[in-house]
């Protein structure tokens, strides 16, 4: 069986600017920049996905950074000890 060969993805064209100035603005937008400027959207964007997680795992929202890493690896450890005890 072969497998078919990869084009494009037509929803998302690559972007070709108009000219030199809009080319100048093309190339500043990376998603580094976009983080460093933060834009309101953004930043709201990142506080809901972080209120699902806090709500999925059940967790307190005031958890310091520290305190979510902890758990993080708790529960990867949990994890990883379940996966030992199964037969493959």
């Amino acid at each position: 069986m072969t497998r078919p060969t990869r084009s494009p993805s037509p929803a998302y064209p690559r972007l070709v600017p108009k000219d030199a100035d809009c080319a100048a603005k093309l190339k500043k937008r990376t998603l580094t920049n976009l983080y460093n400027e933060r834009p309101t959207w953004l930043a709201n964007a990142h506080a809901k996905l972080d209120a699902a997680v806090f709500a999925a795992y059940e967790w307190p929202v005031e958890l310091s950074d520290d305190q979510i890493l902890e758990r993080l690896l708790k529960l990867n450890h949990d994890r990883a000890a379940g996966q030992h005890g199964r037969s493959a």
